[in-house]
């Protein structure tokens, strides 16, 4: 037979643990909680401070510093009205680094417009890729002329921009 204190006793034990235990989970619940939100502030805040223009916003920026029309440009980057118009009215489309080196030749940006350029798309030139090379070498020497550009990628045995 069982004595009823013991029991009494076993089933105050249980009865007190398990409340302890449910509190801790709960805590460790909304600890999570609060650390996980702490972490979407804190993310938010790194994003708004650490984010840089659209490339859509720089491509633009740069027309309108130039006083360009957007025809003269496209037509210069050998681009076609609408695969520019494209990119004027998608903010999320990205078009290939060889559209935006043949955007930048047109504009006849600098060089640190033109890297500037490059990496609001998310690219950069590399001095282990002969095709860059071949970017860098006409941007060095100012020639802008994407026909000739291309002309310089295909002796090279390269791709051309467009």
């Amino acid at each position: 037979m069982l004595d009823q204190k013991i029991i009494k006793e076993l089933e105050a034990y249980i009865h007190n643990h398990l409340i302890i235990e449910l509190q801790d989970r709960m805590y460790s619940d909304m600890k999570e909680e609060c650390i996980s939100e702490s972490l979407h502030i804190e993310l938010d805040h790194f994003i708004k401070n650490n984010q840089k223009p659209t490339l859509q916003e720089v491509l633009f920026r740069f027309i309108d510093q130039k006083a360009a029309s957007d025809t003269e440009i496209y037509k210069r980057a050998g681009i076609d009205r609408r695969h520019f118009s494209k990119i004027r009215s998608s903010s999320d489309y990205r078009p290939k680094k060889s559209t935006v080196i043949a955007l930048a030749l047109a504009l006849e940006l600098d060089e640190v417009e033109f890297h500037q350029l490059l990496e609001s798309g998310g690219y950069s030139l590399s001095d282990s890729e002969t095709a860059d090379l071949v970017i860098k070498f006409c941007l060095e020497k100012k020639i802008y002329d994407v026909i000739q550009v291309n002309e310089y990628l295909d002796y090279f045995s390269q791709k051309t921009l467009v």
